[in-house]
């Protein structure tokens, strides 16, 4: 079996390598499988290029097109690949064990509002002096952030400590 090219992109007209290749028309007809000299003799009679789309297949498939088009049409259709990911960011809310209620409230809105926008929240309890005796308080506090956020959001890391922070990452459902 023949080796892929080793250059970007198909090769084109002289640079194919095989003696036999299979033909497609530049209607989109399978012209069949002709020598390498009879694939670019029919190209040339139509002005165009012969390019090698499945170079693994046996024999190799080659079409005969415009290449500068063809690199365009795939230029444009990788960029609008790349429009259409979305990056997914980690948000981070620091909150206190002995948070308030507006307090909580608030943040639980910018939470709602990251998961909504398809970002991950990253949730961390700041425990300072004393409060390091009375971690459950910071646990329930991520508790209710968990249940409050059940109806939009799967928690994706169980809370854990890590020093003086408590932290558990939500991810939209």
């Amino acid at each position: 079996m023949q080796q892929p090219p080793d250059r970007k992109g198909p090769r084109v007209n002289n640079a194919i390598a095989s003696s036999s290749i299979r033909v497609v028309g530049a209607d989109g007809e399978m012209v069949g499988v002709v020598s390498l000299e009879e694939g670019l003799a029919i190209a040339a009679e139509s002005g165009l290029d012969l390019v090698e789309v499945a170079p693994n297949s046996d024999p190799p498939v080659c079409k005969v097109l415009d290449y500068g088009k063809f690199k365009y049409l795939e230029q444009k259709k990788r960029n609008e690949a790349r429009k259409k990911q979305k990056v997914i960011d980690v948000k981070e809310l620091k909150m206190r064990p002995g948070i308030e209620e507006h307090d909580y409230q608030t943040k639980m809105r910018s939470m709602v509002r990251f998961i909504t926008e398809g970002d991950k929240v990253k949730v961390t309890i700041r425990f300072r002096g004393r409060e390091m005796a009375h971690q459950d308080l910071g646990a329930r506090v991520l508790e209710r952030v968990r249940d409050d956020l059940e109806e939009i959001a799967r928690v994706e890391q169980f809370p854990r400590t890590e020093g003086r922070m408590m932290t558990m990452v939500v991810a939209p459902k």
